[in-house]
């Protein structure tokens, strides 16, 4: 999975909060100022690092006198999270801008972390060219933006040209409704027995793997897509047919035989044996997963396999009967935010919008494998050339949905791992896990924090 956690050391990143620069000046910004800013950099992840450096030149080539001071972390992604967290706590050590995972948006708006950026992006022709619902990474309950995307991911099904083939099934594929999935799986296990059908992570030893590439595919896809949370009421939903509907769902894919065996889903390697050894080897037909999914094959990627450019498809996964929009995928991402103790906010806005002009996202998108959040980088043909999937993963932004990121939803999430656990291995009829996940929800959020779908 590309989402992993790290055991963090708190007194390290205690430490390092000293590195993290404070703010600066005046709002309109003046001869002296500085805008300090704030990003991870890891051996493995450098995109960052250089756009951020071509920003600054970019910046104080228009902005005399005024400074940018960069301040990368080399950190893994959770230290860097704790860190920021810690620095964003006072004003003496807040940055003006930071590089902010999608995940964190709405629990550092809840703590007071963020500079409310509404009426600034209202002002900001280029707004328009970003994706609506990329827009949501950023935004806060109160439905004002707070962040900027940078970048984002899709998850699509993926699946192996010969094993369909084979199995009789026409070329593109893309299923309509659950039911042809479960049509094209039976087919598959017909023909080729030995292959797995049709995988779907399930229970918690794949995690954030679990609901991010399988659960909320189908679970928002069903109903009128609400999901886990409901917007409007600000509360979670229980009793939601939908996630009986869901759980059901993978129940007949492990009972039929379609998925891996229980207790391989429960392997938290799982995923490398579907891409380093069943894809390549013709042994399964489709699996859920991210927009990243090339970088596993290509060269220098942990499963190079030159011929997956002609071996595989994607589809985009379909809602629940067929109804609109017709398709479903989910995101994560990181963007870019503002501290709301910037002395600066006016040139922290100018500089996040320099990161993002579209030179600038262009080439981050390309050189990072990013779905492009702006419409105007995700039509340029250098980006539409950059792998062969491109089109088609991009596509999926204008169905997906972002993870709705407060403080209860780490628990949330485990919850609903833990009940499509208990169906998969049996422990507990659908019905019983998703009451189990209800019961669950109302200990974290309180009676309160619920409303039933």
């Amino acid at each position: 999975m590309r989402i992993r956690t790290a055991i963090t050391s708190i007194a390290a990143a205690a430490a390092a909060v000293l590195v993290l620069g404070g703010c600066s000046a005046d709002p309109g910004g003046s001869e002296g100022d500085t805008v300090t800013v704030v990003y991870v950099k890891t051996n493995a992840f450098t995109a960052m690092d250089t756009l951020m450096k071509t920003a600054k030149k970019e910046f104080e080539a228009s902005h005399d006198g005024i400074t940018v001071d960069l301040e990368p972390i080399t950190a893994s992604d959770d230290d860097y999270k704790t860190r920021l967290q810690l620095s964003l706590a006072s004003p003496d050590t807040a940055p003006d801008v930071f590089y902010e995972d999608s995940f964190s948006v709405r629990s550092d708006i809840e703590a007071g972390y963020l500079l409310d950026l509404d009426d600034k992006v209202g002002a900001w022709k280029d707004w328009e060219q970003f994706d609506e619902n990329a827009r949501t990474a950023g935004e806060g309950a109160d439905g004002k933006v707070y962040a900027l995307p940078l970048g984002t991911d899709t998850r699509v099904i993926w699946y192996n040209k010969d094993v369909l083939s084979k199995a009789g099934i026409a070329l593109p594929w893309q299923p309509e409704s659950w039911d042809d999935i479960l049509a094209a799986a039976a087919q598959i296990k017909k023909s080729q027995p030995d292959a797995v059908p049709f995988n779907m992570y399930a229970g918690t030893g794949t995690g954030e793997g679990t609901v991010m590439q399988s659960f909320y595919e189908l679970l928002y896809g069903t109903g009128d897509g609400t999901g886990l949370y409901d917007d409007e009421s600000g509360k979670w939903v229980v009793g939601s047919q939908g996630f009986v509907d869901s759980l059901t769902f993978l129940q007949t894919l492990y009972d039929e035989g379609y998925a891996v065996s229980p207790d391989k889903a429960l392997d938290p390697n799982v995923w490398q044996s579907v891409f380093g050894d069943m894809f390549p080897k013709a042994t399964l037909g489709a699996t859920v997963e991210g927009s990243y999914t090339p970088s596993f094959w290509a060269e220098g990627g942990d499963f190079a396999w030159p011929e997956y450019a002609d071996k595989m498809g994607v589809a985009l996964f379909p809602t629940q009967d067929g109804q609109e929009p017709g398709g479903v995928s989910m995101s994560g991402g990181w963007t870019l935010a503002a501290s709301a103790q910037t002395d600066v906010p006016d040139l922290a806005f100018e500089f996040m919008t320099t990161v993002v002009n579209k030179k600038n996202a262009l080439w981050y998108a390309v050189n990072n494998s990013q779905i492009a959040v702006r419409k105007d980088v995700a039509a340029d043909p250098e980006y539409l050339e950059a792998n062969p999937f491109v089109k088609a993963v991009t596509d999926a932004v204008s169905v997906t949905h972002f993870r709705p990121a407060n403080s209860d939803y780490p628990q949330i999430s485990v919850a609903a791992q833990e009940a499509t656990e208990a169906v998969i291995t049996g422990q507990q009829s659908p019905a019983e896990a998703a009451a189990a996940y209800d019961d669950a929800v109302r200990k974290i959020a309180g009676d309160d924090g619920v409303v039933t779908g």
